[in-house]
């Protein structure tokens, strides 16, 4: 079934949505976003990183997008993903989600840069990671 997802939003309000508990801010896993999104400026290509944590990307044209607007994208996944399955709905993303509200993934960090091409890159790493396929995110 559906949630009904309210307008806007923090990653506290939609882990707490589904009873999980805040992430807190790591500066180690924000300066890895940080160093990340600096080598995607130059392309603004959405390619994950491949690192050690979790991650979410997000890009657009609007220079005023900001992590709240990232995050409200990833979390308006929620309406596609269906818990008792652990599934998203047929063609429909729901891993952005899924992530945000992992309940093991306790330490956050984010950052935006300009790209080159005018567009805005903006990256979310999770500690630890989170999306196994086996295990539901909370």
């Amino acid at each position: 079934m559906p949630r009904t997802i309210p307008r806007t939003f923090s990653t506290r309000t939609a882990r707490a949505l589904v009873g999980v508990g805040p992430m807190t801010w790591d500066d180690n896993v924000a300066a890895y976003a940080q160093n990340y999104a600096n080598q995607r400026a130059g392309d603004c290509n959405l390619i994950h990183s491949g690192g050690q944590y979790g991650e979410n990307l997000f890009w657009g044209w609007d220079a005023d997008y900001s992590a709240a607007d990232a995050v409200n994208s990833w979390v308006s996944e929620a309406a596609d993903y269906d818990y008792n399955s652990n599934t998203c709905a047929a063609g429909k993303q729901c891993g952005h989600y899924t992530q945000v509200v992992w309940r093991n993934s306790v330490r956050l960090g984010c950052t935006k840069v300009g790209c080159n091409n005018g567009g805005i890159f903006i990256i979310c790493n999770y500690d630890p990671p989170g999306n196994f396929i086996v295990q539901t995110p909370y």
